[in-house]
């Protein structure tokens, strides 16, 4: 366990619901770290957050922050529409930054957070979160160790289902409040190339199905292509560079009580499927399940591995801070989360033909 003298020193900007709910809570629980202190322009709501986390600085502004402390990281859960005014100004403390996905609202404001990050000399990991589930990682190394061996052929396909659902699984609960007036804040400017109602239909597909576009890179292990989506907003489908066929649904039904996202990863001889839970769902892992048939008159096998008493959110945390100390690569950069949003738009042109 990391004393308290080399732990990593780490300030939140802006405590929100998301910051509150899928972060602080977990930060505070890593033993390798110390929240040292948080920005919040909420003064009443930054008050409670402290006093509920335990945080012993709060400042009103990122940069008063900035200019006090001695920081290894900063974690900013912001909206992401104003991503590009904001990020900017924080990588120029030249620490590494954490946002939430994803990493723009445009392709335009992508660049120029990639831009900026490489101008810092530091980086930035966007918190696609799936990536860090147990189940997941499980699946990736699996996926990888099958590409290495060839025991169940090629990869052939992967599918993603993502149905709306209740994606909070009360992970709100725990979040205190403020009586602050919500403030006026500086926003990004829109994409040039897009109309109202294309622009809107952006905005709605990155904020919820940008995930799954990312996720279908971590496991692909390479990039991929749209090149085809329904009218009906339901299907998108494309193909990667050697030849694996993707496809991601998006909501074909809707549950209430429920969350229901799946990954089916397919080789010649097998798949594996992967269940994953509400984002905010605490203390509890995705599920794995693995199919071997490999011929030859074997007998097909099925494995569910047990996975860890852990969140995807908790891990992302611990994943953030070893990065900081160098222990690990950062799970998502703001390169790879650039493309994401370069696929997102080529969706749009289909789906809209604009």
């Amino acid at each position: 366990m990391a004393t308290h003298k080399n732990r990593v020193r780490i300030g939140f900007v802006g405590v929100g619901g998301m910051g509150q709910a899928a972060h602080l809570r977990h930060y505070v629980q890593v033993p390798e770290c110390e929240v040292v202190a948080l920005a919040e322009i909420k003064k009443d709501l930054a008050k409670h957050v402290a006093a509920r986390w335990g945080v012993p600085k709060v400042y009103a502004s990122h940069e008063a922050m900035l200019a006090k402390e001695k920081l290894d990281g900063l974690v900013a859960s912001q909206p992401f529409t104003r991503h590009g005014v904001l990020v900017p100004e924080l990588l120029k403390a030249r620490i590494p930054v954490f946002t939430e996905k994803p990493i723009a609202g445009s392709v335009e404001m992508g660049e120029k957070i990639v831009r900026a990050v490489k101008d810092s000399k530091t980086w930035m990991m966007i918190g696609y979160h799936k990536r860090s589930d147990p189940a997941t990682m499980t699946a990736k190394a699996e996926i990888e160790r099958l590409k290495q061996t060839g025991e169940l052929g090629k990869m052939t396909y992967i599918r993603i289902l993502m149905p709306a659902g209740d994606w909070t699984a009360n992970g709100f609960n725990q979040n205190v409040g403020g009586n602050d007036p919500n403030p006026q804040l500086a926003w990004d400017p829109p994409a040039p190339d897009m109309d109202k109602d294309t622009h809107d239909a952006y905005i709605g597909f990155v904020n919820y199905y940008i995930h799954q576009v990312n996720l279908m890179r971590h496991l692909l292990g390479e990039t991929w292509r749209i090149n085809y989506a329904s009218k009906s907003g339901v299907l998108l489908a494309g193909e990667s560079p050697s030849g694996v066929t993707c496809s991601i649904e998006m909501t074909p039904y809707s549950t209430t009580l429920d969350w229901q996202e799946h990954a089916l990863v397919c080789f010649q001889k097998g798949w594996l499927n992967i269940e994953l839970p509400a984002p905010l769902t605490i203390n509890r892992a995705g599920r794995l399940e693995i199919f071997r048939d490999p011929g030859k008159g074997a007998t097909p096998k099925t494995e569910i591995p047990q996975m860890p008493w852990t969140g995807a959110m908790l891990q992302q945390a611990r994943h953030f801070v070893a990065a900081i100390q160098g222990k690990m690569p950062t799970l998502c950069t703001a390169t790879e989360a650039l493309d994401d949003l370069k696929l997102a738009r080529e969706y749009i042109r289909i789906w809209k033909g604009k």
